[in-house]
């Protein structure tokens, strides 16, 4: 249970991301600097946390050893996860995007076999998990009611490819530590790994939009700090007490359902939303109950 309530936790700062990447969209700023900017503003932060704990010399060991694959599932786990989320901001709302995020709850139990030697896609869970699917997908059946439909891809696709880079990055970490970092140290590589990515995907930002608003790089900043440090880190602790177990694991990753409770929240009264109604609601219904059931059952 401690891990799940951790999880929730840190669904309330992840919420952040879907309402201040909406924000950011509706006054005029790239998606592009939405998502490199945060992982740069991480950097200074683990860096001090990590160094203070007197834990960064282990963690470039490390990181030596293994330059490529912390690499490639950091550019998995980090760039592939965020770099869709931020995109598709720019053509839903943050509801709509944290709702349609919750598939990673089932992408998670369905990599299972691709990351365990020898294991089974936990079916049991994935019964709950399957409420949660017919949750997005009345959502997605109640935005192309109201959207142009290329509208309405824009705004999942992304959002699809992001749920499964996200657990298979983190986990493909956890195993290539195997424990021996803790999940500050873990954070911090993966960020600094990603860094390559993100300096190019800012040049690209820099040559065709130009440099970011003030006011995108002061939101970027407090996404850094809410999503990118406190909830990341917490969710990466709540992992990492249940990762010898494929169940508690895939319970914990349903607690990320809580986003959409409170990225509703925070749209309808920071940025003035329509509170969902319709097929809309039932279908954020049916991902919460989906993430309840998934969590009495696990009892993680």
């Amino acid at each position: 249970m401690k891990a799940i309530l951790i999880g929730i936790v840190a669904s309330l700062f992840f919420a952040s991301t879907f309402i201040l990447n909406r924000s950011m969209d509706l006054n005029g700023g790239s998606w592009i600097w939405s998502a490199s900017l945060r992982f740069f503003f991480m950097v200074p932060f683990l860096l001090v946390i990590v160094g203070i704990r007197g834990k960064l010399m282990p963690l470039f060991a490390e990181m030596k050893e293994r330059p490529i694959a912390w690499l490639l599932w950091s550019f998995i786990g980090f760039g592939l996860f965020y770099t869709p989320i931020t995109f598709a901001a720019a053509y839903g709302p943050g509801w709509l995007v944290a709702g349609t995020w919750q598939v990673t709850i089932i992408a998670g139990s369905l990599l299972v076999p691709l990351l365990t030697k020898n294991a089974e896609i936990p079916y049991k869970e994935l019964r709950f998990s399957l409420i949660i699917l017919l949750g997005v997908i009345v959502l997605q059946v109640q935005q192309a009611t109201v959207e142009h439909i290329s509208t309405m891809l824009l705004s999942s696709i992304p959002v699809l490819v992001a749920a499964f880079a996200y657990p298979l990055g983190n986990r493909k970490m956890m195993q290539i530590c195997d424990g021996r970092l803790d999940t500050f140290q873990r954070v911090l590589g993966m960020t600094i790994a990603s860094l390559p990515y993100w300096v190019i995907l800012s040049v690209f930002g820099l040559v065709f939009h130009g440099a970011p608003t003030n006011s995108q790089v002061a939101q970027s900043f407090l996404v850094a700090v809410c999503a990118g440090i406190i909830a990341t880190v917490l969710f990466f602790y709540a992992t990492d007490i249940a990762r010898h177990s494929s169940k508690q694991l895939a319970a914990v990753e349903s607690t990320q359902a809580g986003e959409i409770v409170f990225a509703v929240i925070g749209e309808v009264i920071f940025l003035e939303a329509l509170f969902p109604t319709g097929w809309s609601s039932v279908g954020l219904s049916l991902i919460v109950l989906g993430m309840i059931l998934h969590s009495i059952y696990t009892k993680a």
